[in-house]
């Protein structure tokens, strides 16, 4: 998959906001941001994450509770993910995260580890638009699909720079496309085309399965382009429906 899906699974628990200042407080709305990851054509993408700030919709960022560590994205791959930080909080929507990384990032290509380049600007903090109505009660939940491939620049002798492609899932009001090939071990991309611009891309992993998750509802075209010699294969008319996981079933290449 291109997208690495990494759901950095947003899920704020249980702080609020108080000031403007950075605070941790008690709130009654359940934020969580998680993280998920779709496969990559690599053995590992490592990130260093080391704090998450959410901004309410009363202009207050606060530091969320956050799992600092280093993430192999690649382990949150078809529909698993994991915890990045948690708060709870007193504003009526989230409107902004920012992902805040650190230096020690890598990738791991045929066996080696090369160290991942980072701007500066992009460790003081990666901005994310939510604008998220948050509901008393319940956990609100936010996804963030952490794109590999598109986000590993290779700059030639075994350089590797962290241009990191994000974007955010909703998934109360988006769909899932789900499916699997054969033979298994094929390397194959999947993309879901919907309209004339909106392409979502991911990877089959090695044991032929795939899944794009939080993508609009809608009709898509899936197009299965495998490495040579195998030829496309080309879906058209598949829907998507809002809160459902659309299954393509077994799609065979000889």
């Amino acid at each position: 998959m291109r997208k690495i899906n990494i759901v950095l699974s947003c899920i704020l628990i249980g702080l609020s906001i108080s000031s403007c200042k950075k605070t941790t407080v008690n709130a009654n709305k359940t934020f969580n941001l998680r993280m998920t990851d779709a496969a990559a054509a690599y053995t590992a993408v490592n990130i260093d994450v080391q704090g998450v700030e959410v901004v309410g919709n009363d202009g207050k960022t606060v530091l969320m509770n956050t799992n600092n560590k280093i993430y192999n994205i690649l382990n949150f791959t078809n529909g698993k993910d994991t915890l990045l930080a948690s708060i709870g909080l007193e504003a009526a929507s989230v409107e902004q995260i920012r992902l805040i990384l650190g230096s020690n990032n890598t990738v791991v290509v045929g066996g080696i580890t090369y160290p991942l380049s980072t701007p500066s600007a992009d460790q003081s903090g990666l901005k994310l638009q939510v604008h998220q109505t948050l509901q008393s009660g319940v956990i609100n939940s936010i996804t963030i699909d952490f794109d590999a491939n598109q986000s590993i620049v290779e700059q030639g002798n075994c350089v590797y720079k962290l241009k990191p492609v994000l974007r955010t899932i909703m998934e109360s009001s988006s769909g899932s496309i789900q499916g699997k090939i054969s033979p298994v071990g094929t390397l194959a991309v999947v993309t879901a085309i919907l309209g004339t611009y909106n392409l979502f891309k991911t990877n089959v992993n090695p044991s032929g399965d795939f899944i794009i998750s939080g993508i609009p509802s809608g009709t898509y075209s899936i197009v299965i382009t495998p490495r040579l010699p195998l030829l496309p294969s080309t879906q058209a008319h598949v829907v998507v429906e809002t809160g459902a996981v659309t299954k393509l079933g077994m799609v065979y290449f000889q």
